[in-house]
């Protein structure tokens, strides 16, 4: 099963990210270790959201990341949520239909 969770940035995130980005990246490569995460990164120019994209069995998965994530505890991410992403199509589909 595919999950995003989707990160709402501070408008001071990218003149505060610097200080609390390896805990950050460090926690993401730890999930990228266990298979959980696939994916991520800050989206648009200048960055104003991010999105991380998980592959396991629960919501709890990126919940939990959510809750230990240094940008999020901080005050750097103001909002997150995690939503069930039923992915049908490419080599990583979770549930592949082909016409």
């Amino acid at each position: 099963m595919h999950f995003l969770l989707i990160y709402d940035t501070a408008p001071d995130y990218l003149q505060r990210r610097a200080e609390f980005r390896q805990a950050h990246l460090a926690l993401a490569w730890q999930a990228v270790e266990r298979g959980e995460l696939q994916l991520g990164g800050a989206v648009g120019e200048p960055a104003d959201s991010a999105l991380l994209l998980f592959s396991c069995d629960s919501a709890d998965i990126p919940a939990a990341f959510a809750k230990a994530d240094p940008y999020v505890v901080n005050g750097l991410v103001t909002n997150w949520q995690v939503k069930a992403w039923h992915t049908v199509v490419g080599a990583g589909a979770a549930n592949p239909v082909k016409a």
